[in-house]
């Protein structure tokens, strides 16, 4: 009998792999360098994905590029009414994997890309389907449920909201009937920011709900705040739940909190912040940065079990224990960058994207510093040839 059982699910795995590329069933490789990292060049022409190669000492080289098939944008700088960058977006997660799939938005065409991820090179993307719309305007991240098998987007432009797709190993991204939920934050396309914007759309820890945060924009009193939509078996709710957590202001960048239903969430106007999703959203610990600038984006490590946070206007790293509030460290990087936007942690190492100088003097480069003990150790400041202010995202095949 057991040798039958063996058979049987010897036969269903090979017939899975058959039918799909995996992707979204292999589970995680905590505490695993990455086989590759990722970003995109956010061009206005056509966007790119920019893939990495990642040694085993966890340093970068040159991947690949890749081109979308949309095309990428620049949100309006409040503050100059000029291009934004670097921060083209005002947002984190602009691309996303797992597993062996990745999605990308196109915010210049209003589309996402549905790209499936080579298992012997990952450097190698192929291009699944065509890019979809995303049922609004200006995309600016996404988000991917393993265990729901769909993606999701959120639109940060006039038509601003989120929209989730089934994934289709061959068909690509397909619009599903009634997940579209409108955020009536009256903006524009592109959006003038970087306040009163679509920050990130992201999955709770067991992908039961879909959260998205959302910056308000304390000199007009327009308070922010964060959505929850419950996810089940693929299906997605038709109404979600709104709530401004009280000492949240400009709720940016976050990530969800191993173990638990917190999640760890940024917010530029001062640090970051502990919220508890469970019943009415509530900050649990405050974090203030001092010195901090503009605080967006964050990543958990599960190594270190601590989370990592960048400021897009300063060239450190600051670590925080989510669980207490305590702020670990704030490692100066001394590399010459302006600061960062995304980052991604895999193993030890945390890789952070630095665009570049908004006069586009300097061109894109990433960050790699270990993490596995303190001090925080930079180890390289890779500049892949070519992008520049306007690139964004940062994800990682493990």
């Amino acid at each position: 009998m057991r040798s039958l059982i063996y058979v049987l699910s010897i036969l269903a795995t090979a017939s899975a792999v058959v039918a799909a590329p995996q992707a979204l069933n292999a589970a995680k490789k905590k505490g695993a360098t990455p086989k590759a990292i990722y970003f995109m060049t956010n061009d206005a022409a056509e966007n790119s994905i920019v893939a990495l190669k990642v040694g085993q000492d966890g340093t970068l080289s040159d991947g690949s590029r890749t081109m979308t098939g949309g095309k990428g944008a620049s949100g309006v700088d409040g503050n100059s009414s000029m291009p934004a960058g670097p921060d083209a977006l005002f947002s984190q997660s602009a691309l996303k994997v797992e597993g062996n799939w990745m999605v990308a938005v196109n915010p210049g065409s209003n589309t996402m890309t549905l790209m499936s991820i080579d298992t012997k090179d990952p450097t190698k993307l192929t291009m699944v389907g065509q890019p979809v719309n995303t049922m609004g305007e200006f995309p600016v991240t996404a988000a991917i449920s393993r265990k729901n098998k769909i993606a999701c987007v959120g639109n940060s432009g006039a038509r601003a909201g989120v929209a989730c797709f089934d994934i289709h190993f061959r068909k690509g991204l397909i619009p599903l009937a009634k997940s579209q939920i409108v955020f009536p934050i009256n903006q524009t396309t592109p959006p003038v920011g970087p306040t009163n914007t679509v920050s990130h759309v992201f999955f709770n820890q067991d992908e039961s709900m879909l959260l998205t945060t959302v910056k308000g924009d304390p000199m007009k009193n327009n308070t922010g705040f964060l959505s929850m939509l419950p996810v089940q078996k693929g299906s997605v709710g038709t109404q979600d739940t709104r709530s401004s957590p009280p000492g949240t202001a400009v709720l940016f960048g976050s990530t969800p909190i191993p173990g638990s239903k917190d999640i760890f969430a940024t917010d530029a106007s001062f640090g970051a912040a502990t919220i508890s999703t469970e019943g009415t959203p509530a900050v649990i610990h405050n974090v203030k940065i001092e010195g901090q600038k503009a605080t967006c984006w964050a990543a958990m490590s599960a190594m270190t079990k601590t989370a990592f946070v960048t400021d897009t206007a300063q060239d450190n790293l600051v670590e925080v224990d989510p669980r207490s509030g305590e702020i670990l460290q704030n490692t100066q990087l001394m590399r010459g960058n302006p600061g960062y936007v995304d980052l991604v942690v895999g193993g030890k190492f945390v890789y952070a994207l630095s665009p570049g100088s908004k006069d586009g003097m300097r061109k894109a480069y990433v960050a790699v510093v270990d993490v596995s003990s303190r001090p925080a150790k930079p180890v390289q400041n890779f500049q892949p040839e070519g992008p520049g202010r306007s690139s964004m995202g940062m994800t990682a095949s493990m």
